[in-house]
């Protein structure tokens, strides 16, 4: 990084939501001047979402239902956007039948064709589940939890088409975050906070850059140009941190995706948000976004998942081998940071997958770092109310 008498304050690779974030807490707070360099043709990244040609509000990297248990996160954002109810409910098929997911009383009392209560549902999952005290893979986490049966329905075949490999050659956190219940709460997930954006994402982060201190370049990829930009505090990058070492470990692999889009004349076309298929299908789900968009429209679009090994990058594949690998990377990010400024921040940079709000936090957890560095050496004479 060049420094000292640049344009910009604060340069920022890519507007995704943690870079988005850095923006603009570096202008409203700060009063810093930001460039953010997007190598897409749109903001948001894998968040951004558009109209169809028929209108239909679509969330063009795959579903983003926004969760969080932290309040502060909530009234953050809630400064750029009003806040939808979420909707967020998952189903499996297998061998014809609808079964809710995560795995509850329900979906027991049907694969299992009993009536079970909390106890008796508990005392069902003893008996099936395996003794792995300390399990190594997420083929032994999940058998840990509800054993065999249940793994060969609901797991195996889907993992194998999402990741390419088998749910044992995976960490087991690929399948032990998805939680096992007791009772009949079939919402995908658990925290406190469940919700969507009014307006979209686009439309939220669109608002967050909305400032005379930042100014955005869409097409425009910050490796190509690195050497001729200039920042008098700090670069933020959000790219895939191989990249930007030229890759001279090597290429840290993803699992991207593929998009089938469907147009239905009806208003919904299924039950819920999106149809897991562990097996028999090409695709792993089926997802209908206007069950968590809040979008009233006489039609409605499904899209199908195909899992693909090229792409673009959107799972960090989670194995020891390429976790070493980005360990190499990381070593040397750390060392940028102290030389030259450069901060690594996202998913891609620090190969994880992240929920939003987890992203989001850690671009606030990054500008309070930058400050404490620089705010103090850095006296900026512009107004922070523009």
């Amino acid at each position: 990084m060049k420094s000292g008498n640049g344009k910009y304050d604060v340069i920022v690779a890519g507007a995704g939501p943690v870079g988005c974030v850095i923006a603009d807490r570096a202008a409203r707070e700060m009063g810093w001047k930001c460039l953010v360099l997007e190598k897409r043709s749109h903001i948001a990244g894998n968040c951004h979402d558009s109209l169809d040609e028929n209108g239909i509000l679509l969330h063009r990297y795959g579903p983003h239902c926004f969760r969080t248990w932290d309040k502060n996160i909530i009234d953050y954002l809630g400064t750029f956007t009003e806040w939808l109810p979420g909707n967020h409910r998952v189903r499996a098929l297998h061998n014809g039948q609808l079964y809710p997911i995560p795995i509850n009383l329900t979906t027991l009392e049907l694969f299992f064709g009993k009536r079970l209560t909390e106890e008796s549902g508990r005392v069902l999952i003893e008996q099936k589940r395996s003794d792995i005290k300390d399990p190594k893979n997420s083929e032994e986490i999940v058998l840990s939890k509800v054993g065999r049966e249940l793994f060969e329905a609901f797991y195996r075949g889907y993992t194998q088409k999402q990741w390419g490999m088998d749910a044992c050659e995976l960490a087991p956190s690929v399948c032990g975050r998805v939680p096992v219940r007791l009772n009949r709460d079939d919402r995908y997930v658990d925290e406190t906070y469940q919700c969507m954006p009014k307006e979209g994402y686009t439309a939220l982060f669109q608002k967050m850059l909305r400032h005379p201190l930042i100014d955005v370049r869409l097409n425009s990829d910050y490796l190509r140009q690195r050497e001729s930009l200039q920042a008098n505090l700090a670069i933020v990058y959000t790219g895939p941190v191989d990249a930007y070492f030229d890759y001279c470990y090597g290429q840290l692999p993803y699992r991207s995706l593929e998009f089938e889009w469907i147009l239905s004349e009806k208003e919904f076309d299924q039950p819920c948000l999106a149809i897991n298929y562990p097996s028999n299908h090409e695709f792993t789900r089926s997802v209908e976004i206007k069950h968590v968009t809040g979008q009233k429209h006489l039609k409605s679009v499904i899209a199908l998942e195909y899992p693909r090994s090229k792409g673009e990058p959107f799972y960090p594949i989670p194995t020891d081998k390429n976790f070493g690998l980005y360990e190499q990377y990381r070593r040397l990010a750390e060392i940028e940071t102290e030389a030259n400024g450069v901060y690594f921040c996202g998913r891609l940079a620090t190969y994880n997958y992240l929920n939003i709000d987890v992203a989001i936090q850690n671009a606030l957890s990054l500008h309070e770092r930058i400050k404490r560095r620089h705010s103090s050496s850095h006296a900026v004479d512009r107004s922070t109310s523009l």
